[in-house]
């Protein structure tokens, strides 16, 4: 099945110019403009401790490449002269993002602040690395015979990414039976432009890092809740990935020892056993019965459903406390396709939560095709920063 969103496109596009090779003050230049403009060369001057002088032969570099551009003056401060302010060249350059689950990908483009221009959802039923390259492949030309070639192409998935001499490789993805795929090298054989592999949840980490409520963040936590557990982590300003690319493992942490047995690793009451989405519709004891069944009746008020995301939601307050006391993070931001545990949850998650915790918790509503768009954002980034996880 092949479906498209569109949102609107501006009428007048710019001309697309390659994307420049930039120098990392350059680069970190214009990740300031992309994250915190309008902004002034002044302010840009004093995070980057660059000179007036090698901030103005930088920012004319952007503005040459067609990347940034001037805008109005305004007066940023009580006393002084009016600032000239910088913007980003927002739609110079598209990015495609995907995000891969077992037979179904979710295409997004976006311009270069992410903004989202169109979406397609396509379902598979061959999971071979051939057969969804293919599909990859044919639905990145379709979009660009539709608008035009795109400047980088991002790809999440649930997996273990790994990457070695700046090559990402699929370790393990059980969805799509995958093992140690490499799928980037693929990917840009056949594309022709840059690609980033990133695991799906470090991607959606990335988006909000960026462009959502943890913009500006130097430490921040992201944990999505729904079909699995996922936990996104930013410590000094960068994303972390681990030695293996398994970072941010806590869908085993035990909540109760004497809970219910967990299927894949047989020890008993570990969150992922209280608050996947699958765990929830077990919990009431009932076959047939699915998810959205429990989220109906606990709406409805049945006694069952609400005990099982009162459990659920304490298994989630459970490791928000976890994070907090081991991060100490600015925010820490939940959503997922589970998210409406902490609606119908809300209590629990709040007795088990102290005031620090709570005092950082930052519930984001969730649409599935977020994944795709934090893919975009990791290909943005790769262009943008001098490292991938920065």
């Amino acid at each position: 099945m092949w479906t498209m969103a569109s949102t609107a496109v501006p009428e007048e596009i710019p001309l697309m110019l390659p994307w420049p090779t930039l120098t990392d003050t350059e680069r970190a230049a214009l990740r300031e403009i992309l994250i915190h403009g309008p902004i002034s060369r002044v302010e840009i001057s004093r995070v980057l401790r660059v000179s007036r002088a090698n901030l103005t032969r930088v920012t004319r570099r952007l503005l040459e490449a067609g990347l940034i551009e001037e805008g109005d003056a305004v007066l940023r401060a009580r006393t002084g002269r009016p600032s000239e302010m910088l913007h980003v060249q927002a739609d110079a350059h598209l990015f495609f993002g995907v995000k891969l689950t077992g037979d179904t990908l979710f295409g997004t483009l976006t311009n270069l602040r992410a903004d989202v221009l169109e979406e397609v959802v396509v379902e598979f039923t061959e999971r071979s690395v051939d057969a969804v390259v293919k599909l990859l492949v044919s639905t990145l030309k379709d979009m660009e015979a539709a608008h035009r070639p795109v400047t980088a192409v991002g790809v999440s998935l649930a997996g273990d990414i790994v990457r070695v001499d700046g090559h990402a490789t699929v370790m393990k993805s059980d969805y799509l039976g995958w093992d140690q795929v490499r799928l980037q090298e693929r990917l840009e054989l056949d594309l022709g432009v840059s690609v980033t592999i990133e695991n799906d949840v470090r991607a959606l980490t990335a988006a909000e890092h960026w462009f959502g409520v943890g913009a500006g963040c130097d430490s921040m936590a992201l944990l999505t809740v729904g079909v699995g557990i996922g936990l996104g982590l930013v410590q000094g300003g960068r994303v972390v990935e681990g030695v293996r690319g398994r970072a941010g493992r806590l869908d085993h942490l035990i909540i109760n020892p004497s809970g219910p047995i967990c299927a894949s690793s047989g020890h008993r009451g570990c969150a992922s056993v209280y608050l996947t989405n699958n765990s929830i519709a077990r919990s009431l004891g009932e076959p047939g019965v699915m998810y959205h069944d429990v989220v109906r009746r606990a709406r409805d008020g049945d006694p069952a459903a609400l005990r099982a995301f009162d459990d659920a939601g304490h298994a989630l307050g459970v490791l928000v406390e976890v994070i907090t006391d081991l991060m100490d993070p600015e925010k820490v931001i939940v959503t997922g396709d589970g998210i409406v545990v902490t609606e119908l949850g809300a209590d629990a998650i709040n007795s088990a939560v102290t005031a620090d915790g709570l005092r950082v918790l930052d519930i984001r509503k969730f649409e599935f095709t977020e994944w795709a768009r934090g893919a975009a954002v990791v290909a943005i980034k790769t262009m943008v920063s001098p490292s991938l996880v920065t």
